[in-house]
């Protein structure tokens, strides 16, 4: 400290302390970079693919699908794509977002799985070859969780249109106005619903992208209830029907999702894989044949998991940074990871962080509050965050020792 700065009259330490109250120091940033424990050199960038097609990975393979993607479920970074963002006719994956509310409303308690619903003459399936059934009788009652079961399982349209009718205020258009709505909360900006279904109508669209995002919302949000999706026959009104995800029958690691047919949309498939705690998220839509769908899901499965790891940037219950406190009793505070925290990148590629802390923290900061963020790089790129917590208290100081700091802030100390 200058010697000048002894002579400061108590009055005038008194008179900045008063004005440290109303007013804060410059802001304060820092970053930090650790390489992952496994790192090696960073792979070469990835070269230009087929048209629309994207990859954070070499050798992304050419897939015989209008439009695919393969998402990492924990980050939801997309992986690897093509044309991920054109709205398509999605047929049967529309019942993802049909069954997403149905769970949803029982997770919230807006509807028990012993309610009851009625099968009207519209929602009735009149027993043809041409649309999937699950053969409700008309008139009808059955349990919301067979309802869902039918969605799921069966693929039931006049599952669908019952529970729409149910939860839309009467109608299907009612339910297709909540499914709009609850696609723009998960942020599904490619997508609109007309109908429960997914029966053809111009209007009726969805992009790769935002299915996988339904996707990941429905294994995040559906716990109790995702298990259905891995099933592989339902028995309702004594007629048995097995789950169409072939992949159900071929790959134990496969657990969902859905699939869909229509002469618009071609053969599609949304499907979840998880192997060696890595779980992954493909969308396949309109491809040629049912074997051709699995067939391309397949591949980009073996690809994905052949070339991309989840890697630990920073080690759990290690302090990360000591973040600047303004106006406490302690100048900084230790800060770390909340809870353990994994990233997927490809394969040998090296994980670098940098911390971002909160710029003019103020005291009282507690234990385990938020101060900052910590962003996981790879070959340049962000691919993931995860938040900086305090690994301490931090009381705030007495009204001395805050005029005091804001003394020394003014004159650089």
């Amino acid at each position: 400290m200058n010697n000048k700065n002894l002579f400061i009259l108590p009055a005038a330490v008194a008179a900045l302390a008063a004005g440290a109250l109303f007013t804060s120091p410059a802001s304060f940033a820092a970053k930090h970079a650790k390489p992952a424990a496994q790192s090696k050199a960073a792979a070469p960038a990835a070269p230009a693919g087929p048209a629309g097609q994207t990859a954070v990975a070499t050798g992304a393979p050419a897939l015989a699908a209008k439009a695919w993607l393969l998402m990492d479920f924990d980050s939801g970074e997309v992986l690897a794509s093509a044309n991920p963002d054109e709205p398509l006719p999605l047929a049967s994956l529309t019942k993802m977002m049909t069954s997403y509310m149905v769970e949803q409303a029982l997770r919230s308690g807006k509807m028990k799985p012993t309610d009851l619903v009625t099968v009207s003459q519209n929602a009735w399936c009149r027993g043809s070859s041409t649309e999937s059934c699950m053969y409700l009788p008309l008139n009808s009652q059955a349990t919301v969780i067979d309802i869902l079961r039918g969605i799921i399982i069966q693929s039931g349209n006049d599952a669908s249109k019952a529970i729409a009718e149910h939860m839309g205020g009467g109608s299907e258009q009612g339910f297709a106005k909540l499914m709009n709505a609850e696609a723009k909360r998960l942020g599904m900006t490619h997508t609109n619903f007309v109908n429960a279904t997914g029966l053809p109508d111009p209007a009726h669209k969805a992009s790769a992208r935002d299915l996988a995002i339904l996707a990941r919302a429905i294994i995040r949000d559906s716990a109790d209830y995702y298990p259905i999706y891995a099933e592989r026959e339902f028995k309702y009104n004594n007629i048995k029907q097995g789950n169409r995800n072939a992949l159900l029958y071929t790959d134990p690691t496969v657990d969902g999702l859905k699939t869909g047919h229509t002469e618009e949309a071609g053969y599609c498939l949304v499907t979840s894989s998880k192997r060696n705690g890595m779980r992954l998220i493909t969308v396949m839509l309109n491809t040629s044949s049912a074997n051709a769908r699995a067939d391309q899901t397949r591949t980009l499965l073996g690809w994905g998991f052949g070339n991309f790891e989840k890697a630990t940037p920073i080690q759990p219950n290690t302090a990360v940074a000591n973040v600047k406190v303004n106006f406490g009793k302690a100048d900084t505070v230790a800060a770390g990871l909340g809870s353990p925290w994994t990233v997927t990148v490809p394969r040998g590629q090296q994980v670098t962080t940098a911390v971002q802390p909160k710029a003019d923290l103020e005291a009282p900061v507690a234990k385990g509050a938020v101060v900052g963020k910590v962003v996981a790089s790879s070959n340049g790129k962000p691919v993931a965050e995860a938040p900086l917590v305090a690994q301490a208290d931090v009381e705030r100081a007495g009204f001395l020792l805050r005029g005091w700091q804001h003394v020394r802030g003014v004159f650089g100390k």
